[in-house]
């Protein structure tokens, strides 16, 4: 297993019609699946955010002890779908109630959070977050930082449920959250 540090990168220079969104539901494995399958969305790549030192490693990030979130940098078309539409999703599709937990995954590592990465952002990230209020019973904990540093995450997490279907994890936890969302929204997938 390549166990070599993440590599980093900052907020690039896009076309006018890309913008990028960076988020953390849980296991980056999970959210990455949903996100490829959405109509307008370019790339999406797997990897740590929000810590505190540079270059991380999965297992570095794993112990808690370097204030990182796995998330998704998620590059999206604006002229087919929208950053709220992303969060709208991003909202539905992971426990935005828990705090620093999503199923069996626990630490702070696994938090719900949402990195913006202008002004504009931020603003149609409160609004997200305080609709999602609306759905859930309990009070909706997802951060609402501004964006630092992306580490992209080892090779080996790229496309993960893709690349390994039948992996226990990816069969009996990201297999039925792909499939629920697939039915809710099936009006925004990819043909």
């Amino acid at each position: 297993m390549n166990t070599a540090p993440a590599s980093e990168s900052t907020t690039p220079i896009l076309p006018e019609n890309l913008e990028i969104a960076t988020v953390g539901g849980g296991c980056f494995w999970c959210v990455e699946a949903i996100y490829q399958d959405l109509k307008g969305v370019t790339k999406v790549e797997s990897g740590y955010s929000g810590g505190e030192i540079d270059n991380p490693s999965y297992r570095e990030v794993c112990s808690g002890l370097t204030g990182h979130a796995e998330v998704i940098q998620v590059t999206f078309d604006r002229t087919q779908i929208s950053y709220r539409e992303i969060l709208d999703v991003f909202f539905t599709v992971h426990d935005p109630t828990t705090l620093n937990r999503q199923g069996n995954d626990v630490g702070t590592q696994y938090r719900s959070v949402i990195y913006y990465h202008s002004p504009e952002q931020m603003t149609v990230a409160q609004a997200a977050k305080t609709a999602a209020g609306e759905i859930w019973d309990d009070p909706v904990v997802t951060e609402i930082s501004p964006f630092g540093k992306f580490f992209k995450a080892e090779d080996y997490h790229q496309n993960y449920f893709k690349d390994n279907p039948n992996q226990p994890y990816c069969s009996i936890v990201i297999a039925p959250k792909v499939r629920k969302f697939r039915d809710k929204y099936k009006e925004k997938l990819k043909q």
